[in-house]
């Protein structure tokens, strides 16, 4: 399936963006357009091929609005002390506070949400670095929002469910195996056109040939 959108790869690269504001939240997303970009982020790399990713599709509302209900307590549990006081905040941090309680707010109201997981023999997540680990489903999960965005969707990525993790897992029957890595809701944007985001010069994060290098 080609791409709908006439992105080079450096335009997707750098305009597939987080939208928390601007989803469409009225425009149904067809289920299979979604697979269709699944299909695409099982090329991922993944450790020793074991593509023991597993993947949630959520379309049902009854579901959605569930998940979207654990997922808001989480939300406002986290960010509890920011919201007394955002006028405290910099002015970008308090802007990505408002665009994240918003996406919270409306989370039931996406019409598809994608919950990436590992399959674990025992389920125990390893202790120490963990990078080998979720290396096995991170690249296949942007692969996904790469491949959405192509198809002129938009996703975000979200994390704070995982502070509820377990009563996600109870809500949609995932066996004690099963560790969940991130949440995507999906949608068609509001609008067509994404710059790239605001991000540090290279300079300022390279360290060349060591800590040290210059």
């Amino acid at each position: 399936m080609t791409a709908e959108l006439p992105l080079t790869c450096e335009e997707l690269l750098t305009t597939t963006r987080c939208v928390r504001r601007g989803l469409d939240l009225d425009r149904p997303v067809d289920p299979e357009r979604v697979k269709d970009c699944l299909r695409i982020a099982l090329q991922a790399p993944n450790g020793n091929n074991r593509q023991n990713w597993r993947w949630i599709l959520l379309t049902d509302p009854r579901v959605r609005a569930e998940v979207a209900e654990v997922y808001r307590a989480a939300f406002y549990d986290r960010n509890a002390a920011a919201l007394e006081r955002p006028a405290q905040l910099p002015e970008a941090t308090r802007s990505v506070l408002t665009a994240a309680r918003l996406l919270a707010d409306r989370l039931h109201r996406v019409p598809v949400l994608v919950i990436p997981c590992l399959e674990l023999a025992d389920g125990r997540l390893p202790t120490g670095n963990q990078a080998g680990l979720w290396a096995s489903l991170l690249p296949a999960a942007w692969s996904y929002a790469l491949a959405a965005r192509s198809r002129g969707l938009a996703t975000a990525w979200t994390t704070v469910h995982l502070d509820r993790e377990q009563e996600i897992a109870e809500l949609l029957g995932l066996p004690p195996t099963v560790r969940q890595g991130a949440l995507l809701p999906t949608a068609y944007p509001l609008r067509a056109t994404f710059r790239p985001g605001p991000r540090l010069p290279l300079e300022q994060v390279l360290h060349h040939d060591g800590w040290q290098g210059t």
